[in-house]
């Protein structure tokens, strides 16, 4: 979600330019997109550059300039994990080609990507209902998007984070590497986020704690965001690129698999419309997950609770800056009375 702080398309496009050419002779931006409103968690502008050697095509992403929907902005970590995966891993990332941490230029940190050809499915309207996923793709490019995802992410969890140098990525100041550090983070979040009453994620919380299990096998880089909504897809179904890692950590695989699993019911079941023809089941989806890493996948309701207190605690920050922008009114519900919120609790109660 964006927030309301347009951005002046002529002076951004006149920072760029000037930006650029120090770096590409002869470039000036022939065309930019800025978002309606500027960036919320983070801005992405669209650029087509000329210079001396062509025409190219540019994303530039922002970090949070007016609002942060995490309570910290680990932008340079998120730059460096990509620069790390590009040119040591096949996980298909953006290759990174700038960064730029002087606030001069856009006011924020930004890196620059090559912009990468495809389609991502949409949040607004969630795909399960509207947009292109819905509308235009047949059930087996679904199927195909699903699974293509589902490797991607076996192969993030199979890397040597280790021998990769990521050390950078872990947060210990929250806690123990795994779900003592998530915990104590999103607690810290869930507080921050919103100051009012917050009874689903303090249920919530209350009960991971309570049910904490053991994490008997090594931690692994986790993506944080896995979900089909972060991939850009060629036709067919095939990935061209995985986004969005501003949320990366170190725990076990079942944690970002029941992320990928929530979000899907999140974006169906939690806006009261049937999944879509084509995408595999969940309990198809966990059978093969196992055999593509090779070990069960445990406590999976646990971890599907934790996915759901943490979307929480995200949809109490947006429901705050809605309240925060008179988009709602300063009685509102919104930020602990929301889809997820809903969702959450009929989870728990299916747990009690």
């Amino acid at each position: 979600m964006p927030v309301p702080q347009p951005r002046d398309p002529g002076r951004t496009a006149e920072a760029l330019g000037g930006w650029l050419r120090e770096r590409l002779p002869g470039a000036t931006v022939a065309s930019l997109e800025t978002p309606e409103f500027s960036g919320f968690s983070s801005e992405t502008l669209m650029l087509d550059v000329q210079h001396a050697r062509g025409l190219d095509r540019y994303a530039v992403r922002v970090a949070p300039l007016h609002y942060q929907v995490f309570p910290e902005v680990r932008f340079a970590e998120q730059y460096r994990l990509l620069r790390v995966l590009h040119e040591n891993t096949g996980i298909p990332v953006p290759p990174v080609l700038w960064y730029e941490d002087d606030l001069a230029v856009l006011g924020a940190p930004f890196f620059v990507m090559p912009r990468i050809d495809g389609r991502v499915p949409t949040d607004m309207p969630p795909y399960h209902t509207g947009g292109w996923v819905a509308e235009e793709s047949s059930p087996a490019e679904r199927e195909a998007m699903w699974w293509s995802a589902l490797e991607i992410l076996a192969r993030i969890h199979r890397l040597d984070a280790a021998a990769l140098g990521l050390g950078f990525v872990d947060q210990p100041r929250w806690g123990r590497m795994g779900l003592d550090q998530r915990l104590g983070y999103y607690e810290h979040y869930m507080n921050w986020a919103w100051a009012g009453p917050k009874p689903t994620a303090q249920r919530a919380l209350a009960w991971l704690r309570a049910h904490q299990p053991s994490e008997p096998d090594p931690p692994v880089l986790l993506w944080g965001d896995a979900r089909i909504g972060n991939i850009i897809y060629a036709p067919g179904g095939a990935p061209n690129a995985v986004l969005d890692w501003e949320a990366a950590s170190f725990g076990q695989p079942e944690e970002d698999l029941a992320w990928f699993l929530f979000l899907d019911r999140h974006h169906s079941e939690g806006v009261y419309v049937p999944r879509l023809d084509g995408f595999p089941s969940p309990a198809a989806t966990i059978e093969t997950y196992e055999k593509l890493l090779g070990r069960p996948m445990r406590h999976m309701d646990y971890y599907e609770v934790l996915s759901g207190f943490k979307f929480t605690v995200i949809m109490s920050r947006i429901g705050n800056a809605m309240i925060e922008w008179e988009w709602l009114d300063g009685d509102a519900d919104f930020p602990y009375n929301n889809n997820c919120s809903r969702l959450t609790d009929a989870i728990l109660e299916g747990l009690a």
